[in-house]
């Protein structure tokens, strides 16, 4: 059986393929009520897999009529695969993360499935073989040195 944060996931991003213009407005509350979970766990799934990096644009108004708005945004490829290197990545980043970037990059179409398998092999782990402290690191570069790869 698959994960609420996975089916809250799905759930979401169908909506907004449905829609017209790839935004999709929804009340935190409602939609925890219709997965029967706390709101704070819609919280955690918009936190983890809708922000930037995964091509998402949140927006939250708070209060008795407050509403979530997700905008998936439109890819220019060379400038947001260049905002990805420089203020995403940065000088880390977590092998989470790093799934979660790849799989978004291939999701719109960026990368090819086999290039987002190299680039998960690459950046895994097991492949990168160091003191722990610096393994989010070599990490970075590697993604950073992927994408730069992919804008030449």
């Amino acid at each position: 059986m698959a994960r609420i944060s996975d089916s809250i996931e799905a759930f979401l991003k169908q909506l907004i393929k449905e829609s017209k213009n790839q935004t999709v407005e929804i009340q935190r509350n409602e939609l925890a009520k219709y997965f029967e979970c706390a709101p704070s766990q819609i919280n955690y799934v918009l936190m983890t897999r809708f922000d930037y990096t995964q091509g998402y644009y949140i927006e939250s108004q708070r209060g008795g009529g407050g509403y979530i708005k997700i905008r998936q945004l439109l890819f220019n490829e060379n400038e947001n695969l260049y905002y990805l290197i420089i203020k995403e990545i940065g000088d880390s980043i977590t092998k989470s993360q790093g799934n979660r970037l790849i799989a978004s990059l291939e999701e719109r179409g960026i990368i090819s499935l086999r290039e987002a398998k190299l680039m998960r092999a690459a950046t895994d782990d097991a492949a990168i073989i160091s003191p722990l402290n610096i393994r989010d690191a070599i990490r970075a570069n590697i993604l950073k040195n992927m994408l730069t790869a992919l804008l030449g």
